[in-house]
């Protein structure tokens, strides 16, 4: 029988988690405070582009979600071998499936841009970050991997490191080539491309390297990709409908007009910057209950899954009293423009509201991972992202405006708390109460 959790050992992977998905989100965030600065049309165009690449790469997101609980599992048993496949053909299906994904954001540009509804002022700016932008597909596969497989074998250490020296590139390029050289947004996207292909190259050596996961990497055989394919349908349509809602709010919002998308690109970059502060939380639920659930203690996971529930709400409510204290301040670092200002001000509350809502969605949704339970996610996310699109497609011939479309955002993420909620207290998963 393995010993308890402690706080200690949730900590000991949580707080860097937290500092590597906070890194994650600074790209864009940085590219938006920079960006911002170009004008209304470049702020607009960088939230369409956004919206675009939230749906083109969270979609992958299995390669993390997925992988993590297959390598801690596979290392509570005792097999590395089969730990060191999982990692290995999760690479080779990140390069595949960024050749294939970049190939088709190159070729449908144009007809992505339609459907996002990006006319007029919008278009040019838009279209150039999308393609640019785009050459790093690969990368962000790659780097997604890396971080699954380093949590898989509870280090979340390296990812962090890694993720600041990705950051740190694209802060020091951005300036440079968005006024230095005078690019523009285009400027924004060469400076992600090259910072995220950085992080991409240190993540495959940190896996490769013996000093590192020490993965000696072999080409798989087309059936030997079946599971984690199989774990990749699941999480791939969970993640769909999620990214797809997202999509579409800001598919919305662009129909709204230029400044009702740039304000609620503002509002959606620090609603999921500080959001996603929480999943640092669902990461370590995420590895301690793939290693305990592969250990055969149900009852220790359940345990742990409690505490960390706990934590999550009260780090959800911290960060609501965060950002009511800093109503006034936060989007002033994104834009100087009134109108943008004003229209933030109108939704800023539902931020507020969302936090104590959101952090709980996040924990279950680690710790639903963790215990494989990818189904029902699917399932799950599939209701929710429904409920919320019958909101946001009302919103333009109700006329409700940006507000309405942050209704349909607060819609999807209580849709999401109840269901994960029922099955967690009320149904048979590999976390009921009753498992022994």
């Amino acid at each position: 029988m393995s010993r308890s959790v402690t706080a200690r050992d949730i900590l000991a992977l949580a707080i860097p988690a937290l500092g590597s998905l906070a890194a994650d989100p600074l790209v864009s965030l940085v590219d938006t405070m920079f960006v911002g600065r170009v004008g209304p049309a470049a702020l607009g165009a960088l939230g369409v582009a956004s919206g675009v690449f939230g749906l083109a790469f969270f979609v992958f997101n299995f390669l993390a979600t997925g992988v993590t609980p297959m390598v801690a599992g596979a290392r509570a048993r005792g097999d590395d071998d089969e730990a060191a496949r999982v990692v290995s053909q999760a690479l080779a299906l990140a390069v595949l499936l960024g050749v294939l994904a970049t190939a088709t954001l190159e070729a449908l540009a144009e007809p992505i841009l339609d459907v996002m509804g990006a006319q007029g002022a919008l278009r040019e700016p838009a279209g150039a970050y999308l393609r640019i932008r785009a050459l790093a597909t690969g990368a962000v596969l790659l780097v997604t991997v890396g971080h699954g497989a380093f949590r898989g074998h509870q280090d979340t250490r390296t990812p962090l490191w890694i993720t600041i020296g990705l950051n740190v590139v694209n802060l020091v390029l951005d300036p440079l080539l968005i006024f230095g050289l005078g690019w523009g947004i285009a400027g924004a996207a060469w400076a992600t491309t090259v910072a995220q292909w950085a992080g991409a190259l240190a993540f495959v050596a940190a896996i490769l390297h013996p000093r590192g996961l020490g993965v000696r990497f072999r080409a798989p055989r087309p059936h030997e990709l079946l599971p984690l394919l199989k774990v990749g349908g699941a999480l791939g349509l969970r993640t769909l409908a999620l990214v797809s809602t997202l999509t579409l709010a800001t598919a919305v919002a662009t129909r709204l007009g230029p400044r009702q998308v740039a304000a609620h690109q503002v509002v959606a970059q620090i609603w999921l910057f500080l959001a996603l502060v929480v999943d640092s939380i669902a990461i370590a639920g995420q590895a301690l209950v793939g290693r305990l659930l592969g250990e055969g203690e149900p009852r220790e996971a359940r345990r742990v899954a409690d505490r960390l529930l706990g934590w999550g709400l009260g780090l959800g409510l911290t960060l609501g009293a965060l950002f009511w204290t800093l109503r006034g301040v936060l989007p002033t670092w994104f834009t100087a423009d009134l109108d943008i200002l004003g229209l933030v001000d109108t939704v800023y509350v539902f931020v507020i509201v969302s936090q104590p809502i959101g952090a709980l969605v996040f924990v279950w949704d680690g710790l639903f991972m963790g215990a494989q339970d990818f189904r029902f996610l699917a399932v799950q996310m599939l209701l929710s992202g429904a409920a919320a699109a019958v909101v946001l497609l009302a919103v333009v011939p109700m006329g409700w405006g940006l507000a309405g479309v942050w209704w349909g955002m607060l819609t999807l993420l209580t849709a999401r708390a109840l269901t994960l909620g029922a099955r967690y207290w009320l149904g048979s998963g590999p976390l009921a109460r009753n498992r022994r």
